[in-house]
């Protein structure tokens, strides 16, 4: 059995050794509903591992060749038996185990995967099936007029995607749609409206930054209390926390932040006037 560095070396025009690279495990995606009221179903999860593995990792899906940060060397597909989705299927997810090649470049972006900053992404594939949950049929086919998140009787429609034909690259993102796998898929300011009334995006927006700014001051050595800390953050609105989140990063990793790009990404798209998502 082939261990991690001959996985690794399949790629490299020279073998590597094991002090030249930095690995680390990323959850691509899920059988659990997401914020689209979209799920992978489990074959489609065991396709995926298949087509992800010799797949790189880029930035906000820029498919640029300077954006390449990392390639998938191996994948499974995991589950927990103790854990059910909404529909009631034990809990799958894809586990992607991904390396690069250590620079000087990177050595702050490593920082952020070890301190729990980037960590949030996307998955760039194709189906060849968009099933309803209600009726069983193809809403490619325009033979579904069931509406995502609506419930039929006891039926909660949602969409399963199934039948992988391609998987294109990976992404770090600020957006994640799937709660567990933290896995985003672009969705429209439109469709988030009609499932979920916009506040609920706007909560985790929020949330999210609450944790990440805990996390920052824990690396920045701030010796003020978790609780102290905890009670004036529970009082900043979006832009605050932002703002502050900003500060805390470059006393942190010394250099600007980029999430300024993600911030202006959800207005434009209207998720919130003053919200983004980690």
């Amino acid at each position: 059995m082939e261990n991690k560095m001959e996985k690794i070396n399949r790629y490299t025009r020279r073998e590597l050794k094991e002090d030249e690279v930095y690995c680390f495990p990323v959850i691509l995606c899920d059988n659990e509903i997401d914020r689209d009221c979209e799920k992978f179903s489990l074959s489609a999860l065991q396709a995926l591992a298949k087509l992800y593995i010799g797949k790189t990792g880029i930035f906000s899906h820029d498919a640029r060749g300077e954006n390449q940060t990392a390639r998938i060397y191996d994948a499974e597909v995991v589950t927990d038996p103790e854990k059910k989705t909404a529909d009631g299927e034990e809990y799958s997810y894809l586990k992607a185990y991904a390396y690069m090649v250590r620079t000087d470049s990177n050595a702050d972006l490593i920082k952020e995967i070890d301190g729990g900053i980037k960590k949030e992404v996307s998955v760039g594939c194709s189906v060849s099936r968009e099933i309803c949950s209600v009726c069983k049929k193809d809403r490619r086919t325009g033979e579904c007029a069931h509406r995502k998140g609506k419930s039929y009787g006891e039926k909660r429609c949602f969409t399963v995607l199934d039948g992988p034909t391609d998987a294109y690259e990976w992404s770090f993102v600020a957006v994640p749609a799937q709660r567990g796998a933290g896995v985003t898929k672009h969705f429209s300011a439109e469709e988030t409206e009609k499932t979920y009334g916009g506040s609920g995006i706007i909560e985790a927006l929020t949330e999210d930054l609450r944790r990440d700014i805990i996390r920052l001051s824990f690396l920045e050595g701030d010796s003020v209390p978790i609780d102290l800390t905890k009670a004036a953050i529970g009082k900043m609105d979006p832009e605050e926390l932002l703002k502050l989140k900003r500060s805390l990063e470059k006393t942190v990793y010394h250099k600007p932040s980029e999430l300024e790009k993600a911030l202006d990404g959800a207005k434009d798209n209207g998720l919130a006037n003053s919200s983004y998502r980690l």
